[in-house]
């Protein structure tokens, strides 16, 4: 059975407490009822399953409020079926994970790791204050600031230990990566775009600010990232609160290795309601996919659910395509929860080489707007990951 559905329970507050590790445990408040959700196989077939993932959480080992022992059963409890612990690497003078911690991290992935039932992760994030952040998956060591000054350097440590990486709540330190500086060693490594961290949209993030949307700037930089919701969890409540971001994966295994190869493969998308199902195929080539294509006719086919507490709910889904500064979009499409819907756009890769499917709610605004009129400025739900033109493939 995948999951481990104890996520419509109603649980209280906790006194703090000193827990084995010697660490305060701090308490957590009332924890919402949550939705049933959707079924976790998909209404376009292929013999996956969806699994619904946390990737990045912190804990007391660097700036998080809460004892690591805690965090993996605390995210199993509330629904998640895998879970990742991403303390920050030492941050300069800013303590973060030393060796101990990170031993300990591996011993706690561990223990709290089932296959079959509930995959759990070590990562990191490395941290800098300018170039941004970014979490790295699936290693056996941990890189800091000390020994990666740079993004460059980073990149080479990762090509070097195997792991895989991904950008973290995109734009919100000021070099934006050097606005995605485009490294094409680590390309098929660098997996992941967070389009939700916490409650927030990071479709426009500093456009108010005159930069062009981290989507955009990311794809077009030549960066083949699927797109990741995040809880970025500081607090003591890992998995439990309703609206910040989480990861939708279709797994062959739910093991480590089912992970990591969906993750490779971009089969996955983000959103930020617990519950959700998202499958979505281009011309039969599912979402991470290349489409063997320069100019013509693409017919998507979209499964998009939540279970009975959405049925027929009307949403959009927009067809976004490369701009200069913010996606373009070559379609909106009106589509109802629990249903597949299939419609075709005419797609060119003149115009650029991919194409994102967001889901969106017009009755809601996106409180980070972008340009005047565009329907990303209506409330996010979903991001697909990507599809990349690729006539030569």
């Amino acid at each position: 059975m995948l999951g481990a559905g104890a996520g419509g329970l109603l649980l209280l507050a906790a006194a703090p407490e000193t827990t084995p590790t010697g660490i305060t445990r701090l308490a957590t408040g009332p924890r919402p009822a949550r939705t049933a959700g959707a079924a976790r196989a998909s209404a376009l077939g292929r013999g996956t399953t969806l699994v619904h993932a946390d990737l990045h959480n912190h804990t007391l080992l660097s700036d998080g409020g809460g004892d690591p022992a805690a965090a993996y059963e605390s995210m199993r409890s509330a629904g998640l079926d895998v879970a990742a612990l991403t303390d920050h690497a030492t941050l300069f003078s800013v303590g973060g994970l030393n060796r101990a911690d990170w031993d300990l991290t591996g011993e706690l992935a561990d223990a709290a790791d089932e296959p079959g039932a509930f995959t759990a992760i070590r990562g990191f994030e490395w941290s800098h204050p300018l170039l941004g952040h970014v979490n790295v998956w699936f290693t056996g060591d941990y890189t800091a600031l000390d020994d990666s000054t740079s993004l460059g350097g980073l990149y080479e440590w990762i090509g070097r230990t195997g792991g895989i990486g991904g950008f973290n709540h995109p734009g919100r330190e000021w070099l934006r990566f050097r606005d995605f500086a485009y490294d094409a060693a680590v390309r098929d490594q660098m997996v992941g775009l967070e389009m939700f961290n916490r409650g927030d949209d990071y479709l426009f993030e500093g456009w108010a600010d005159g930069d062009a949307s981290p989507l955009v700037t990311c794809l077009n930089a030549g960066w083949r990232t699927g797109l990741t919701g995040v809880t970025d969890e500081h607090g003591p409540d890992w998995g439990f609160p309703e609206g910040k971001g989480r990861t939708g994966l279709w797994v062959a295994q739910h093991t480590r290795a089912g992970v990591l190869e969906a993750m490779r493969a971009r089969r996955f998308f983000a959103t930020r309601v617990s519950g959700l199902r998202l499958d979505a195929q281009a011309n039969g080539v599912r979402m991470g996919g290349l489409l063997p294509l320069a100019r013509g006719d693409v017919r998507f086919a979209l499964d998009l659910d939540r279970g009975p507490e959405w049925r027929d709910k009307p949403l959009h889904a927009q067809v976004l395509r490369p701009g200069r500064k913010a996606p373009e979009v070559a379609d909106v499409v009106e589509i109802v929860a629990g249903r597949v819907t299939r419609f075709t756009v005419p797609l060119d890769v003149a115009d650029g080489d991919w194409v994102v499917l967001r889901i969106a709610d017009p009755a809601q605004a996106n409180p980070v707007p972008g340009p005047d009129g565009h329907p990303g400025n209506h409330w996010g739900i979903a991001y697909s990951s990507p599809w990349w033109l690729a006539p030569n493939s």
